[in-house]
C-alpha cells in the first residue's frame, strides 16, 4: 500500500499516542520550593523541546516530542492550579500544610518529615503530601499530642515533638 495519503503526524502531536497524565482531584497546595521546582521543570521541557525541533531531523525525535509535549501539558495544568501557602499563613503552633514536624515513637525514636504538595512529595527524603494518610493524621496537632498513622502493617501512635515552619 502507498504511504502517499496518510496523514503523517506534525508538530507537538508527533508520536503521542499515550494517555495524559493523571491529575490529582485534590487542590493544588504548593511550598514556595515546591512551585519553584515545576517553574524549572517547565522551562527544562521547553527547552528540551526547542532542541528537538530544531535537531537535523525533527520527525526522528517524534517519540520524544510527544513525551515532552505530554509532560508540558500536565506541568502547565499543575502550574496553572498551584496555590502557594506561605510559612507565615499557618499556625505555628499547630501542624499544618507547610510544617516541618517531628515525630517519636514508643521506643522514643524520632522522625522528621515535611507536609508538601504532591508534586514535591519525596517520601525517602522526609516530604510527604499533604493528602497522604500520615500528614492527614498530623493535620491540626499540637505539640505533645499523640498521632494514630493508620498504615496496613497496622496502627502507629506517634508523639508531635516538635513543629517548625521554615520561612
Amino acid at each position: 500500500m502507498s504511504r502517499a495519503f496518510v496523514k503523517e503526524p506534525d508538530g507537538d502531536s508527533a508520536g503521542d499516542d499515550q494517555p495524559e497524565l493523571p491529575l490529582s482531584p485534590h487542590r493544588n497546595f504548593v511550598t514556595a520550593t515546591g512551585l519553584a521546582a515545576l517553574q524549572a521543570r517547565q522551562r527544562a521541557l521547553e527547552a528540551e523541546r526547542k532542541a528537538l525541533n530544531e535537531g537535523p531531523d525533527p520527525l526522528a525525535g517524534r517519540v520524544q516530542l510527544g513525551r515532552v509535549a505530554r509532560e508540558l501539558r500536565y506541568v502547565a495544568a499543575r502550574l496553572s492550579s498551584a496555590e502557594l501557602v506561605l510559612p507565615e499563613t499557618q499556625a505555628q503552633d499547630e501542624v499544618a500544610f507547610g510544617a516541618r514536624v517531628t515525630l517519636e515513637d514508643e521506643a522514643g525514636s524520632g522522625r522528621d518529615y515535611r507536609i508538601v504538595g504532591e508534586d514535591e512529595a519525596d517520601p525517602a527524603a522526609g516530604k510527604i503530601s499533604w493528602v497522604s494518610p500520615l500528614a492527614k493524621a498530623m493535620m491540626g496537632s499540637r505539640l505533645g499530642d499523640l498521632v494514630t498513622w493508620r498504615r496496613p502493617a497496622g496502627d502507629l501512635e506517634l508523639e508531635v515533638v516538635a513543629i517548625r515552619y521554615d520561612s
